[in-house]
């Protein structure tokens, strides 16, 4: 029986092509025999005949992936420059989760969205993996200027999102993201208008809630009569060919399919006064509407305060007047003796929806490691904006214009950044790759096996509904109390456990004076973790911190900073070892067990894939000190800052002023 499985993964290709080869080695080896048969005579002295060759079995699916990656590999800066020189005047911005659930070895569960922006010929200019939507995409968007900058394009005029398009008050979060483009209009698309009030209805197998939705959508967008005339003509003149006359225009319409208007015919926003008027007496008219068994279709508090909440939004969703909307393809047709024209539509952000689905598909079977992930991304990437560039006017058909990489982060690169800074693939390139760098020798899987599909199956969350908002605010430092006198040995604490602080009723700030670090060397505290000496952890943290100061550290805090350290209990002197957090093989399957084997030089190829020492972020809490240095730098940053004009997240500055501690301590 040939196998039945979901997606053309690797092991999938080795199964298939192991199968291929089997079958045409049995067929040439019964061929083989069948013609040796022939020289065989009874009575006659025997023949020797020489047997066929044995079998040899293909590579396996490894060596096979990781071929992939070394070609990959070989052009990873044509791949980049060629995704990173996409350029348009109307862009799309949109995110998903279903792609990242096949993130898989050590850097499973690090990434929550996969942001994707794209322009009004369904092309993206980048794909970014991140932990989060907002402030998370401020270098995504920070690059996507420069590259506009550098290659001396105009800016694009208009942004379509489904979030965060417009504030009460002064800009909104998008348009402040990309600041640097003054005259960019940031438009909310109308499908996720649409899909919010989908959530005032009961439930969406009501037998009104396809008409409901049908004319809350045209109490958006008008079709143009003029495109719906000419098309009438060409339906009625095509139906007259296959003699088919007298019909009215209604029932020549029945005729017309929804794909044919929205090929030939353009559709328009009525205006906000219009919208809100029309919406207004549609939800009066259906809010008490009950089907045949008394059942309401919407609830009506639930769509009051929804219609309250996005009245407001009515105004994001219009078309700007100066901006076109609609493209000629260049290919008109003709029917029915008369010429319609094939246009395209660049409203909303539908064609990257779309792309959704195929993203979800660039990356085969269930699962790949951040390497693997990171080679079909961008593979994947160039090959389908090659489908769908412009046809220009070249001498060869096939001909792309050579590009230059910008340097911005895609993909993964995007992601591991975030806790890794500036380190970028570019520079480690020209290394020698089979440099160590700390990176354990253990073999990730590139795939998880096929027969858990249940990930693919999982339905993609609601994309009306936005995450709540994470509050930046962090609960203040742990406050010391003094460690009385155990009475037996102490025991090793339970790492299980969770240590309980009691807290004083008043909140005591550590005072950095002589005399209170006299005092709290003199006394010992514990800690969060329940282990003393944390009085020691404080005070070096501190004087980690007040080196932000100065340019440079000076002999007395270099006294200072070995004092400080040579007071530090044991514990803290160690080296730190960070748990494993991720494992380097996603289990699943039948019997919880890779088929993977080591492929030579497979390490070299995903070091220099992804750079050396990038990796999947850590707790900072694995050590006191570190998580002591944290959190005098949350205190010294309550919120984010801009730096020479450009906008800087608050965790953006606090990782930057901790590199900046390790260089000058290390440095």
């Amino acid at each position: 029986m040939r196998e039945r499985t979901l997606g053309n993964s690797v092991t999938r290709l080795y199964n298939q092509l192991r199968e291929q080869h089997s079958l045409t080695w049995m067929s040439r080896t019964l061929d083989y025999l069948s013609v040796c048969d022939h020289f065989v005579v009874p009575g006659a002295a025997p023949l020797r005949v020489i047997p066929p060759p044995p079998f040899l079995d293909v590579p396996s699916a490894q060596w096979l992936l990781t071929v992939h990656g070394y070609d990959v590999l070989f052009q990873l800066e044509d791949f980049k420059a060629r995704v990173t020189s996409t350029f348009g005047s109307i862009l799309k911005m949109d995110s998903t989760k279903k792609v990242t659930k096949k993130l898989a070895g050590k850097a499973h569960g690090t990434a929550a969205w996969a942001t994707n922006v794209g322009n009004e010929y369904g092309q993206v200019l980048i794909t970014v993996l991140t932990d989060s939507e907002g402030e998370g995409l401020l270098d995504m968007a920070a690059g996507l200027q420069q590259r506009y900058g550098r290659a001396g394009v105009a800016p694009p005029k208009l942004l379509y999102v489904n979030r965060d398009c417009c504030a009460l008050m002064g800009k909104g979060k998008t348009a402040a993201m990309f600041s640097q483009w003054a005259e960019l209009i940031v438009r909310l698309d109308v499908w996720h208008f649409i899909r919010r009030f989908a959530r005032g209805v009961t439930t969406e197998i009501h037998p009104l809630y396809a008409l409901f939705m049908q004319r809350l959508s045209s109490c958006m967008l008008v079709w143009c009569a003029d495109d719906v005339e000419r098309l009438r003509e060409a339906k009625r003149g095509e139906l007259k060919e296959s003699h088919i006359t007298g019909l009215s225009d209604a029932q020549l319409m029945k005729r017309i399919s929804l794909k044919e208007m929205a090929r030939h015919c353009r559709r328009r926003t009525r205006g906000a006064e219009e919208t809100e008027r029309l919406i207004g007496e549609l939800l009066d008219t259906f809010m008490d509407a009950t089907d045949t068994m008394g059942i309401r279709l919407l609830d009506r508090d639930r769509m009051q305060a929804i219609w309250q909440t996005q009245r407001h939004h009515l105004v994001c969703i219009q078309d700007p007047p100066d901006v076109s909307i609609y493209t000629n393809k260049s290919k008109d047709v003709t029917k029915g003796g008369v010429i319609l024209p094939v246009l395209r539509c660049s409203r909303g952000s539908t064609s990257l929806e779309s792309f959704h689905l195929h993203l979800n598909r660039f990356i085969p079977g269930t699962s790949a490691c951040a390497e693997h992930f990171q080679a079909y991304l961008l593979e994947g990437l160039v090959r389908w904006n090659e489908d769908r560039a412009e046809a220009g006017c070249s001498l060869v058909k096939d001909h792309t214009r050579p590009a230059k990489y910008t340097g911005e982060l895609i993909g993964v690169d995007y992601l591991f950044s975030q806790t890794h800074g500036d380190q970028r693939l570019e520079s480690n390139l020209g290394k020698d790759p089979d440099v160590p760098d700390g990176t354990p020798d253990v073999l990730e899987g590139g795939e998880g096996e096929e027969e858990d599909l249940s990930e693919l199956e999982e339905e993609e969350d609601d994309p009306t509904m936005s995450l709540p908002a994470l509050d930046d605010s962090l609960p203040a430092v742990p406050p010391l109390r003094k460690a009385t006198p155990p009475l037996t040995k102490p025991t090793q604490p339970n790492s299980s456990q969770v240590p309980v602080v009691t807290p004083p009723d008043d909140t005591m700030e550590v005072d950095t004076t002589p005399a209170a670090s006299q005092d709290l060397e003199d006394d010992e505290y514990i800690g969060p973790d329940g282990v003393s000496g944390y009085q020691h952890v404080v005070l070096l943290a501190k004087s980690l911190v007040r080196l932000l100061e100065g340019p440079w550290i000076s002999n007395r805090q270099i006294e200072e900073i070995m004092a400080l350290w040579g007071n530090l209990p044991e514990r803290d002197k160690a080296a730190v070892s960070y748990p494993e957090r991720f494992r380097d093989r996603v289990l699943q399957g039948r019997f919880k067990n890779s088929k993977n084997s080591t492929v030579k030089r497979e390490e070299s190829m995903k070091r220099s894939l992804l750079g050396q020492g990038s990796g999947p972020a850590q707790w900072p809490n694995t050590s006191r000190t570190v998580e002591a240095i944290f959190v005098e730098l949350c205190h010294k940053h309550p919120a984010g800052k801009t730096v020479l004009g450009n906008r800087v997240n608050r965790w953006g500055a606090i990782l930057g002023d901790y590199r900046r501690i390790r260089t000058m301590v290390l440095g």
